[in-house]
């Protein structure tokens, strides 16, 4: 396993390769979101009766976390959305993308804004607040977010990474979450498999990304 161990730059740079190689990263995205959905769904019965509370940040993890929305209405799930702060402030184009598309759907509750007052009632909870990007204290309003998902009795989810565990080192920040199962993507970064504590289940799928992506990286 070791040997297939990646960094969070060699990962970074082998999607830069990818999309320049015209795999563009809404595609990965794409791909992401429905194989972390596939995931799930192998996890939790009878989805249609679940109310699923996906929590996204404004980066490309809560990108995913958009992704697997859709995915999720479309197999019947009862789908809220909460994106933690103003959608204008979505910081990606694949990710801005991905929450046009969920606005054009009645069937996917979105809410969206600063709000640490969380009043839900979730059978599952996807974790797609933070990824790679980890940096320093982690602030409002993120920061009752993953106390909510810590303190609310239900399957747990996470997108990438848990929030507030940084995939590179397994070091955690002043909070960070717990879950049941995670879904890393293409290959497993170094730092996540040594919190199988916070992980729970842990996968590292492919996402389409071509093999030559990796040449002069890995």
């Amino acid at each position: 396993m070791k040997n297939m161990e990646i960094t969070v730059d060699q990962m970074y740079n082998i999607e830069n390769k990818g999309h320049d190689m015209g795999f563009l990263k809404k595609f990965m995205m794409e791909n992401a979101g429905a194989v972390a959905v596939r995931r799930l769904l192998e996890k939790i019965d009878n989805i249609k009766s679940k109310n699923i509370l996906i929590f996204v940040g404004l980066g490309n993890n809560g990108g995913d976390g958009l992704v697997m929305a859709r995915h999720l209405a479309g197999y019947g799930a009862k789908v809220t959305v909460m994106l933690l702060g103003s959608p204008d402030k979505i910081k990606t184009e694949e990710s801005n993308w991905n929450w046009s598309i969920l606005q054009k759907m009645p069937s996917v509750k979105l809410m969206s804004g600063d709000s640490v007052n969380f009043d839900f009632k979730p059978d599952v909870i996807v974790d797609g607040i933070l990824g790679t990007g980890i940096a320093g204290e982690i602030r409002e309003p993120y920061a009752s977010a993953i106390n909510y998902i810590n303190e609310t009795d239900c399957y747990k989810f996470a997108v990438d990474v848990p929030s507030g565990l940084d995939p590179q080192t397994g070091e955690t920040a002043n909070i960070f979450t717990k879950c049941d199962m995670t879904v890393t993507f293409h290959k497993m970064k170094q730092g996540i498999p040594k919190r199988k504590d916070l992980t729970g289940e842990l996968f590292a799928e492919k996402i389409g990304i071509p093999p030559e992506a990796e040449e002069g990286i890995l």
